[in-house]
Parts: structure tokens; sequence; C-alpha cells
């Protein structure tokens, strides 16, 4: 019995080898923020990293805290993939004392930032510039850069194709430098998935370009979607304010904006309290609708948001 047992598993270690299958191999450890950014690194390391995200469904990149698992987890993490919203600045000097070793990778270094404004347009000139120069030490990749800017800026650069296609960039260059041995694949998947970026843009021109200047505006609780205006001539016009909700006078103007532009639907996110957005859609005759600019499914969000965007500008 014994004997046969033997020549049963030599028998499956030889077919195993003859078909190519061997050990699972170990996937590495890695961290991002956001979801969206679990989509770009999942296409670029395919199966050669497990990627975790901090920030889930339903919480706020702005307001997050890591969880004590996740703490955990971060410690035992190879590389993290940072893109420079607002609890990082927090939670990255942190999560680095914890986890010494942990290669941090600027995921949005060298995009031109746009300021925070509650209004965003494809005339504005303000822009801020993302100096951030990688600092390679002990097998980390800081951004000690700093950006040139009057105001606060727009921390939401995945929410175009142009931010996109720098995130993938980046992110094939820090897997790179993690794990050298794997080059060539993280190479040609990036290349898959620039591909796909430029696909993504080009559907959302054709959904977008024939619209006249008169209905090119939309109107948004949250100001999330100045990278997306910007690329494609939009107005984003928001109710939030640098963080909070409108004062009765605020309120009033946008309401009179709303008016003036014809704004039929105002796009609210789940992240976010919808109220003041009902408020005005019942004072203009307008109606709410989701847009979550944290979806994970990248592509399919992007073209989303261009046919919503489209169909309230009919």
């Amino acid at each position: 019995m014994m004997k046969k047992r033997i020549l049963l598993t030599a028998f499956a270690f030889f077919l195993a080898a003859a078909l190519g299958v061997g050990p699972a191999r170990a996937q590495t450890p890695v961290f991002v923020s956001i979801l969206p950014q679990k989509y770009f690194v999942e296409r670029i390391a395919g199966d050669l990293a497990q990627v975790s995200v901090l920030v889930m469904p339903g919480a706020s990149p702005h307001t997050y805290e890591p969880t004590p698992r996740q703490m955990a987890a971060l410690a035992k993490a190879k590389a993290y993939f940072s893109i420079g919203v607002t609890f990082e600045n927090i939670w990255l000097p942190r999560i680095n004392s914890a986890n010494p070793s942990l290669r941090i990778v600027p995921t949005a270094r060298g995009i031109e930032k746009l300021p925070m404004d509650a209004h965003h347009h494809h005339d504005d000139e303000g822009h801020g510039h993302d100096h951030g120069a990688a600092h390679h030490h002990h097998g980390h990749e800081h951004d000690h850069g700093h950006d040139h800017d009057h105001g606060i800026l727009d921390p939401h650069v995945w929410l175009s194709p142009n931010g996109a296609k720098v995130l993938a960039a980046n992110t094939r260059d820090g897997l790179i430098r993690m794990d050298p041995a794997n080059e060539a694949a993280y190479r040609a998947n990036a290349d898959a998935l620039l591909r796909e970026i430029d696909s993504v843009d080009a559907d959302i021109r054709a959904l977008l370009d024939g619209l006249p200047e008169s209905r090119r505006s939309f109107m948004v609780f949250h100001p999330s979607w100045g990278y997306f205006a910007h690329q494609y001539g939009l107005n984003q016009i928001s109710i939030e304010v640098a963080g909070r909700e409108p004062s009765p006078k605020g309120l009033a103007e946008v309401i009179e904006q709303g008016r003036a532009l014809g704004i039929r639907v105002i796009f609210v996110q789940p992240q976010f309290s919808g109220k003041s957005a009902a408020v005005i859609a019942a004072e203009i005759g307008a109606h709410t609708a989701v847009l979550d600019p944290l979806a994970e499914d990248w592509p399919a969000s992007m073209r989303d948001t261009a046919r919503a965007i489209a169909a309230a500008a009919r």
C-alpha cells in the first residue's frame, strides 16, 4: 500500500512537471489608497502582486483612518502606491515608521495639479505643478516634491485619461524597481493598459465633443471632476466649497447659476451627503444622480461619467 502511494505521488510530480505546473507562486503584498488604483496595479502586476486597498466603498479618502488590522498588514507589505489623497499626508509617515523597509511609490508624481476651486473651466490658467523627485533610500521612494500654487490642489488626479496614463507609468516603474526580474511582464501589461486608456479617451470624446458651449456645464456636490472637466473642455460647478456645505448666500448663488445655465441634473457621490444637492435640485427643477469617483472599474466609471454628462446636457 505504501509503495503504491509513493508511486502515485511520484507520478503526480512527474505529470505536474510535464504540464509546466508547479507550486503556486507567492504574490508580493502591496497596498494602495483607493479602489481605482487597485484596478491599475492589478492590470500591470497581474498575478505577481496581491493588492490591498485602504479606503473601501462608502469611506472618504479625505477623512479616512486605517484600522489596526490594516496597520498590521501594512507592516508586512513590500510596497505602497500613494496617489496624493488627503489622509496620506498624516498616515504615510506613520505607516512608514511601522514598516521602514516599505517602498512608497508616489504614482501622481509629474501630474500638473489643478486648484481645488469650486469652478473648474477649460479656460482656467492657474495650475500647480508637482515637482516630485523620487528619493531612494533603503528601498524607499519618497516624493519630496512641492506644489507651486496659491491654494489647495485637487487630489482627484485619476479622474481623467491624461492623469491615468501618468499613474499607470509611475505604477509600472515602481513595480519594476520593486521586482526587476519581472520587468518584461510589467511593461507588456502596462502597454496594454495604456492602450485601453486611449480607447476610453476616444469613447469619451465621441460622447462630449459635439456638445455646444452653452451645454458644457455640469453641477456636482463635491468637486471631484476638475481634471475630467479640464481635459474635455467642460465647466464643473461645485455646491461644496473648501470641504464645507454652502452658506445660505452661497446656496442662493448656486441656485441662481443653476437656473441660468439650465442645469437639469446635479451629480452626487456616495461618500457625501446629498441634502444640499436635493434642495438645489428641487429649486431649479432638476434631479440628482450618483457618480462614484472611487469606483474600482476605472474604464466603466469614466465612460459612465461621460454618458451621464452628455445625457444631462441634452
